[in-house]
């Protein structure tokens, strides 16, 4: 899906636990917020604690649950403790599982070599982008970086870039795919679940450094060569 060149990256701060994390992502100007509702993670919260951390949110920052093969009773705690969020799959859901709560959804691709995204995205044709990650054992990317060459050039649905990103390479990751939006955990943390604030400042600022770059390359007029005039 072709961008335009002005396009502004979206930013999703995950795995948030705390008060100050939410109040952090706000301050520095993060477009989602994400919630880990997998009880193996060192990131989780609880439906209940999600629901106290969204009501934080101010408006149009967008809340977003992670789920990991969560059984229905899991599913609807979670869309009805926040029941403005976005869904985010995870684990090995099939089209039909991510459907099955009638809910706006993103879904998460492990890239790895010979993992063709493109046919994946046809899978899910109801999905509201694509989250690409490394693909690691377990759930998740481990905070590692995949090759982004894998990556195609077009899909039928926005991509989110994950895996791995920081602040020091998160500019190159926006201006190399150009994706959607970008997603970031612990590369923004002191400890697992533990937000540093001036990380996060330092990522938004990042995307937004990287954004106005891409935009002024395309848009520098082409050097030519003076004309030459005889007299």
């Amino acid at each position: 899906m072709p961008l335009p060149v002005d396009h502004r990256t979206r930013i999703k701060i995950c795995g948030l636990t705390r008060e100050s994390d939410v109040e952090a992502a706000a301050q520095a100007g993060a477009d989602a917020v994400g919630f880990v509702l997998y009880p193996k993670s060192p990131r989780y919260v609880s439906p209940a604690r999600a629901a106290e951390l969204a009501r934080l949110l101010p408006p149009f920052i967008t809340p977003v649950i992670l789920l990991v093969n969560a059984d229905d009773s899991l599913l609807k705690q979670a869309v009805e403790a926040v029941p403005h969020a976005l869904l985010q799959f995870h684990g090995d859901e099939l089209p039909s599982d991510c459907d099955r709560a009638g809910r706006a959804y993103l879904r998460a691709a492990r890239m790895a070599p010979g993992f063709d995204l493109l046919n994946f995205a046809l899978g899910y044709p109801n999905a509201q982008a694509l989250l690409v990650d490394a693909h690691v054992d377990g759930y998740g990317g481990g905070g590692q970086v995949f090759d982004w060459s894998l990556l195609p050039r077009t899909l039928p649905c926005p991509m989110i870039l994950s895996g791995g990103l920081h602040p020091g390479n998160v500019a190159d990751g926006v201006c190399q795919v150009r994706p959607w939006g970008v997603d970031v955990s612990s590369g923004v943390e002191t400890g697992k679940g533990l937000k540093d604030p001036a990380l996060v400042r330092q990522f938004c600022q990042a995307v937004r450094a990287a954004d106005r770059q891409c935009a002024d390359s395309v848009s520098q007029p082409r050097a030519t060569e003076p004309m030459k005039v005889s007299c």
